[in-house]
C-alpha cells in the first residue's frame, strides 16, 4: 500500500540563510517533481514553496527510498551534504502528513496566524502539480480537502479577522523604526503579489512610494496608478536610493539584487544618511552583509518575527476553533484513507465468490437439461445474491472498523479465504471517474 509523506523546512526548522537555499520558483518546482518521478518509488507528487516553507508531499511505495530521494534532491539544491540538511528537515506520514498540510492551508502554521495568502499559494502549488500530471488519486485528495478546510477555518471562525501579511509587518517594522512615514521616500523592488500588498500597507502611511520595475512594466505602472506612486526602470534603482528613505524588498530573483559594495557606494554618497532595508524576499534579495554597511540598516523575513510578536491580536481563542474544524476534517480523510486499505481485499474476497459461484454453475450445467434459459438465469441469479448477501455483513465490518482492527481483520480473511495472492488494481475507471472530479479545486 503506498503512503502519503509530507517532507520540508519552515521558520520553525530553518532560519532564512538555509530556507532560500532549498526555495523553489514554478521552474524549480517542476524540475523537482520530474526528478522525484523518475525515482521508482515516488507516484505522486505536489510542491510547496514560500517564503516561510519548501514543502514536497509525495505518494510512494517505499517511503524510506521516497525520504532519501527527497533529502537528496533539497539538499544538492542547497550546496550542502544531506547529513547536514536533514536536522532541519521534517517529515510526516500519511494523516500526519494530511494534518500539517491542513494546518498550513488554515494558516495555524504561519508566522502570521491566520495569515490568507497562504491558501492561495497551496491552491497555486497545487494547480502546477495538476497541470504537469504530477498528481494522482491521493494527491488529489488531500490537497481539495485541505483547500476546503482552509476555507472552513476562515468562514466558520474570525481567525482571519485582523490578520496582517508580511508586507503589512514590514511596514509596521519601518514606522517602529522611524516613526510615522508621512512623506517618507519608499522603493519597493518588486511588483508581484508581495509588491501590490507592501503598495496597500504603504498607502495609508503617507508615504511616498516609488515603484522599481524590471521585466513587468505595465504591472509596475498600474499598481503606480492605483497607490499614487512613480515607476522606475530597473537601471535607475542604484541613482533612486540616493533620496530614500525605506527600502522593501520582495522580488523573485534567485539571487541577490543588492551587494555590500554597491551598498557601501551608495552610502557613501549619501554621505551616510541613514538607509532602512526590510527584505522580505526568500531567497533574500539583499545580501546579509550589507547590514555591516555604516548607515544602512538591514532587516530580512525572520526578523519580521519579533514585530509579529509584539503586535500578536489575540486570535488564539479562533485558533482553537480552526484547529477542531482541522480535526473534524481529518477524520473524514481518514475514513477515506482507511478506505483505500481495506478496498483490494474486498475485492479480492468478492471476486473469490464470484468466481465460485461462476464455477459451481458450469459444474452443474448438465444437469438442468429439462430448465428452461429463463430458469438457469434465475437460478444464476439467486447464486450471486446469495454469495453477495453472505459477504454484505463483513465488508460493512471491513470499512467501518478502527484502522488497528481493520489491518487485523484483513490478514485473517486473506487467510481464511486464500486470498494471499496479490490483490486486483482499483477499478480503472471509478478511480478515474474520482480523479476527474477532483481536478476541479475547491473554492
Amino acid at each position: 500500500m503506498s503512503e502519503l509523506l509530507a517532507l520540508g523546512v519552515s521558520h520553525k526548522t530553518a532560519p532564512v540563510g538555509l530556507r532560500e537555499r532549498v526555495a523553489l520558483t514554478d521552474t524549480g518546482a517542476l524540475e523537482l517533481l520530474s526528478g522525484l518521478l523518475a525515482d521508482e518509488s515516488v507516484h505522486e507528487a505536489v510542491a510547496i514553496s514560500t517564503c516561510n516553507r519548501t514543502e514536497v508531499y509525495l505518494v510512494a511505495g517505499d517511503p524510506v527510498e521516497a525520504e532519501t530521494a527527497v533529502l537528496g534532491m533539497l539538499a544538492r539544491r542547497a550546496g550542502t551534504r544531506p547529513t547536514e540538511l536533514a536536522p532541519a528537515i521534517y517529515s510526516l506520514r500519511n494523516c500526519d502528513a494530511a494534518r500539517h498540510l491542513f494546518r498550513v492551508t488554515a494558516g495555524l502554521e504561519s508566522m502570521i496566524l491566520g495569515e490568507a495568502e497562504v491558501q492561495g499559494q497551496v491552491r497555486r502549488a497545487y494547480e502546477l502539480a495538476l497541470g504537469a500530471g504530477a498528481t494522482g488519486p491521493l494527491t488529489n485528495r488531500v490537497f481539495t480537502a485541505a483547500l476546503a478546510t482552509g476555507k472552513r477555518a476562515r468562514s466558520e471562525t474570525a481567525i482571519g479577522e485582523g490578520a496582517t501579511n508580511v508586507p503589512a509587518v514590514a511596514v509596521r517594522l519601518a514606522r517602529d523604526v522611524l516613526g510615522e512615514l508621512d512623506g517618507r521616500r519608499v522603493i519597493v523592488l518588486g511588483t508581484g503579489e508581495t509588491g501590490e500588498l507592501t503598495a496597500a500597507a504603504l498607502a495609508g502611511q503617507g508615504a511616498r512610494t516609488v515603484f522599481v520595475a524590471n521585466r513587468r512594466r505595465e504591472r509596475a505602472d498600474s499598481l503606480a496608478r492605483r497607490f499614487g506612486g512613480l515607476v522606475v526602470g530597473f537601471d535607475d534603482f542604484p541613482a533612486e536610493l540616493g533620496d530614500a528613505d525605506i527600502v522593501v524588498a520582495s522580488t523573485s530573483s534567485p539571487h541577490a539584487i543588492m551587494g555590500a559594495e554597491e551598498l557601501e557606494t551608495v552610502m557613501a554618497a549619501r554621505e551616510r544618511r541613514p538607509l532602512l532595508l526590510i527584505d522580505i524576499a526568500v531567497p533574500r534579495d539583499v545580501e546579509p552583509a550589507c547590514a555591516a554597511v555604516e548607515g544602512a540598516t538591514v532587516y530580512d523575513i525572520d526578523d519580521l518575527q519579533a514585530v509579529v510578536a509584539r503586535h500578536r491580536s489575540g486570535r488564539e481563542a479562533e485558533a482553537e476553533r480552526a484547529e477542531e474544524i482541522v480535526e473534524q476534517e481529518i477524520q473524514r480523510f481518514a475514513r477515506w484513507l482507511g478506505s483505500l486499505e481495506v478496498l483490494p481485499t474486498i475485492q479480492a474476497l468478492r471476486g473469490r465468490a464470484g468466481t465460485i459461484v461462476e464455477r459451481v454453475l458450469a459444474e452443474n450445467a448438465g444437469r438442468w437439461e429439462t430448465m428452461s434459459e429463463r430458469d438457469l438465469d434465475r437460478i444464476a441469479l439467486v447464486a450471486r445474491a446469495v454469495a453477495n448477501r453472505l459477504l454484505h455483513e463483513p465488508t460493512v465490518q471491513l470499512k467501518d472498523a478502527p484502522r488497528d482492527r481493520a489491518h487485523a481483520h484483513m490478514h485473517l480473511l486473506r487467510e481464511l479465504f486464500a486470498l494471499n495472492d496479490e490483490a486486483p488494481e482499483l477499478d480503472e475507471e471509478r478511480e478515474g471517474a474520482q480523479v476527474r472530479r477532483l481536478r476541479r479545486p475547491a473554492e
